[in-house]
């Protein structure tokens, strides 16, 4: 009996192993954490419905736009050309490529994350 159990741990331990080996995407892939890349967008794809956009902080990554993609102050993917600056998405990845959940315009400060040089650092609009 106890050799039966033995078999069966052996067996799921087996394919646990195999599958990750083989490439397998692990389960927590389709809950993986959503990604934020800013930047200028380099090109657009319309037949393929994507986006190159270049992240100072993270490089060129190629961007996937679905029916579900949320736009925000950017006129849709047909408002997305090439040089258009302040661009931020937040993606997830899925089968291999970075799907946008949201696009949007920002304010421009460029910063990820805070810091100095916001809209209330000056409310006298003075620059000394």
């Amino acid at each position: 009996m106890k050799l039966i159990g033995f078999i069966a741990v052996l067996a799921v331990a087996v394919t646990a192993f195999s599958a990750t080996v083989a490439g397998a995407a692990p389960e927590r892939s389709a809950t993986a954490a959503a990604r934020h890349f800013e930047g200028t967008v380099v090109s657009v794809n319309r037949d393929a419905r994507t986006f190159r956009l270049n992240d100072v902080e993270r490089g060129t990554v190629r961007i996937k736009v679905t029916g579900n993609t949320r736009f925000e102050r950017v006129g849709g993917f047909a408002g997305l050309k090439a040089g258009a600056k302040n661009i931020e998405a937040t993606v997830k990845q899925k089968n291999g490529a970075w799907v946008a959940l949201s696009v949007e315009r920002s304010g421009g400060g460029g910063k990820h994350g805070g810091g100095k040089g916001g809209a209330d650092d000056n409310p006298s609009g003075n620059d000394g």
